[in-house]
């Protein structure tokens, strides 16, 4: 007898559908798994066959054979356990057939017949062609998000068997909880004390979506402030809730209670983390990487110069084009990756390079720390800042600080001016449109002129010089031409730790 059940696997963040079917017939007993499966998808016998026993349900003593169709396309991890034990109960004739047929189902099975949540429930769900779909009851409003009174969660395999009989009622539909993000702005700017400089970076940084490099001493508060950069974004919007959820369902993360991240992504890898952890994919899965994780949100890279050199020339793509491509020999895949990247480094391996008489480092130790950083990767940080540690009468006789409310508003102002002309941010301004949203003043064209013929800036350097400077203008309630100082603030802002890295803008 043969049945058929509708699921699906996940590859990088998108979901392809899957048709499990199952054939049982006379002769010798055996179970056969063909479609492309990989080893914890063949595996799946034993723990299929395991969690129907527990049931209280007979296994066939006959020859079953299962194709997971597509053939060609990869199955890889345990989320086909709950299809592959409905198609073999319905082509034994335990169930009707017929009864599984609109059902779509994704979970993996304990031997206990319990049903659990698996990775990539959102993708999963999105993809499944069915007209209801059963899924782990731990994950059901995840996928209530992109199906919406379609989505049936389960406990166990025989909570779904009974149902399917007829003896117990289907379990309830369930609906995305209205319950909002518990991404809570817990660390507010105004911990920061002093730091004028690198707070007004931070502020730029957040309403233009431009890259923020700080360098200064161990304790100075880079990384203090790279934690409250995420506080001042803005909340995201329904499309960059959705896919910021499929991204990290997909890598495994945790999604809040609602089943949607609403709030920016903030990701912070060690320094040790590998190229496919940082990148993605590794897997048959192609799973997303930090910088995926990190879509629509943050990504913090602390101790920039301790990263693998690899590593950080492979950010240069995705941070021109906002994705990643992983290729492997036998498939590929492009990964969301638009991100805002805030870096932070000693000024040398010691830590002491910016006060004189204390640096302990040679000077061979100190080029090669500052080599670490590429400069088409320097390039792409739009504002460098240095900072140096607060005195002891700002730590300690300081006034408040301005809060993270008050600043966010400054920035959600900025952002909804960029949204006038049609970008997200102003980080996004394409080249040929800045003489019309960034027109210049003639002494700050004049003055952008001499810094290009002195060679101190690059062709892709002035264009975000001219966006920061837009965002400057935006964040003082500009709107006419770009003037010179702002010009000059935009430049000394990208140029500041020019005598700590040695390099030109």
């Amino acid at each position: 007898m043969l049945a058929t059940v509708s699921t699906a696997v996940v590859q990088g963040v998108d979901g392809h559908p899957v048709t499990v079917e199952v054939h049982v017939s006379n002769g010798l007993p055996g179970y056969t798994l063909v479609g492309l499966p990989d080893a914890s998808c063949r595996e799946s016998r034993d723990r299929v066959r395991a969690a129907v026993l527990t049931t209280g349900l007979k296994w066939p003593d006959r020859r079953v054979t299962i194709n997971l169709a597509p053939t060609g396309l990869r199955k890889q991890g345990a989320a086909l356990d709950l299809p592959i034990a409905l198609g073999v109960l319905a082509a034994s004739g335990q169930i009707e057939a017929a009864a599984v047929r609109s059902y779509g189902a994704v979970g993996e099975l304990g031997l206990d017949g319990a049903i659990r949540p698996v990775a990539g429930l959102v993708s999963l769900a999105d993809a499944m062609e069915a007209d209801e779909i059963f899924v782990p009851r731990s994950g059901a409003e995840q996928a209530a998000v992109v199906r919406p009174g379609q989505v049936r969660g389960a406990e166990t395999l025989g909570e779904i068997v009974a149902a399917l009989i007829g003896s117990e009622p289907l379990p309830p539909i369930v609906e995305p909880l209205a319950t909002p993000s518990t991404d809570a702005r817990v660390a507010d700017l105004s911990d920061v004390r002093g730091q004028p400089l690198a707070r007004w970076a931070l502020e730029i940084s957040a309403a233009g979506g431009h890259h923020l490099l700080m360098i200064g001493p161990p304790g100075a508060g880079k990384t203090m402030l790279a934690s409250r950069l995420v506080g001042l974004l803005p909340d995201l919007d329904a499309a960059q809730a959705l896919l910021t959820t499929r991204v990290h369902s997909a890598a495994g993360l945790a999604v809040p209670p609602g089943g949607l991240v609403e709030r920016p992504p903030f990701r912070a890898p060690h320094q040790g983390s590998s190229a496919v952890a940082m990148l993605g994919g590794g897997s048959a899965a192609m799973r997303p990487g930090e910088i995926s994780c990190a879509h629509n949100g943050v990504l913090f890279l602390d101790e920039l110069g301790e990263f693998s050199v690899p590593i950080l020339d492979a950010l240069r793509q995705p941070l021109e084009e906002g994705v990643i491509r992983v290729s492997r020999a036998a498939r590929a895949v492009t990964l969301p990756a638009r991100f805002l990247l805030v870096a932070a480094m000693n000024p040398c391996p010691c830590g002491e390079g910016a006060q004189d008489g204390h640096c302990r480092c040679s000077d061979a130790a100190r080029a090669r720390y500052s080599r670490r950083l590429s400069g088409p990767l320097l390039d792409r940080f739009d504002l460098r800042v240095e900072v140096q540690p607060p005195t002891a009468s700002v730590l300690l006789d300081g006034a408040g600080e301005e809060s993270t409310a008050a600043v966010a508003d400054r920035v959600a102002e900025a952002r909804s001016r960029a949204a006038a002309r049609g970008v997200r941010c102003n980080a996004d301004l394409p080249a040929h449109c800045l003489d019309d949203v960034a027109p210049l003043a003639p002494a700050a064209r004049s003055l952008l002129r001499k810094v290009l013929e002195a060679g101190e800036l690059t062709g892709r350097g002035l264009r975000r010089i001219r966006t920061v400077a837009r965002t400057i203008a935006d964040l003082n309630g500009e709107d006419d031409e770009v003037s010179v100082d702002t010009i000059h603030a935009a430049l000394a802002l990208r140029t500041q730790p020019r005598t700590v890295l040695g390099v030109a803008s």
